[in-house]
C-alpha cells in the first residue's frame, strides 16, 4: 500500500505544482508575459546571428503563444488531478484494478513533459534560439520540470502487486 500511496503523492506533487504555475501566470500575467515576448522577439539573443529571420515581435502573436502555454498548464494540472482521484479510489483493489486506474495521471504527466520538451526546449530554447539569451532562458528550469516529472511518470509506470485488501485510508 505505501507504495501506491507513494506513487498518489508524487502525482499530486506534480499536479500541485502545475496548478501554482497556471495561477501565477493568470495572477501575474505580465511577469512571464515579458519572458514570451522577449523569447520570440529574440531581442536578446546573440546580435546578428543568422536566425534572427524567425523572430516574431507582433504582441497579438506573443499574447495567443502565451494563452496556449497557459491553457497547457492549466490542462495538464487538471488532468493529473483527476488522475490522482482515480488512483486514490483504486488505492486498495487489485493489482490490475490500479494498473488501469494509472491511465489518466500518465497522461497528465505526459501533457506535462511534453509541455516542457516541445514548448520549452524545442520552440523555445532551439527555434526562437532562448539559450543565447543571458537574461530569458528557461532551459534550466525546463530540465528540472522534465527530470522531476520524467521520474514520478517512470515510478508510476512501475508494475503493482497484490496487495492485502483492507482499507488503510
Amino acid at each position: 500500500m505505501i507504495v501506491r500511496l507513494a506513487k498518489i503523492t508524487l502525482i499530486a506533487s506534480i499536479a500541485l505544482l502545475m496548478t501554482l504555475i497556471a495561477l501565477n501566470n493568470l495572477t501575474d500575467y505580465g511577469s512571464n508575459f515579458a519572458f514570451v515576448q522577449h523569447v520570440m522577439s529574440m531581442d536578446t539573443t546573440f546580435p546578428n546571428n543568422k536566425g534572427l529571420w524567425r523572430a516574431i515581435t507582433i504582441p497579438s502573436l506573443h499574447h495567443i503563444f502565451y494563452a496556449v502555454i497557459i491553457a497547457w498548464e492549466t490542462l495538464s494540472a487538471v488532468v493529473c488531478w483527476i488522475g490522482v482521484i482515480k488512483c486514490f479510489r483504486a488505492r486498495s483493489g487489485g493489482a490490475v484494478e490500479f494498473h488501469r486506474a494509472k491511465d489518466v495521471a500518465m497522461g497528465g504527466l505526459t501533457l506535462v513533459l511534453l509541455l516542457f520538451t516541445v514548448v520549452f526546449l524545442a520552440v523555445g530554447g532551439e527555434w526562437f534560439l532562448m539559450w543565447q539569451s543571458a537574461t530569458w532562458n528557461s532551459q534550466p528550469a525546463a530540465f528540472r520540470m522534465i527530470g522531476t516529472t520524467g521520474v514520478v511518470l517512470l515510478f508510476l509506470s512501475l508494475p503493482d502487486e497484490e496487495i492485502e485488501n483492507r482499507k488503510l485510508l
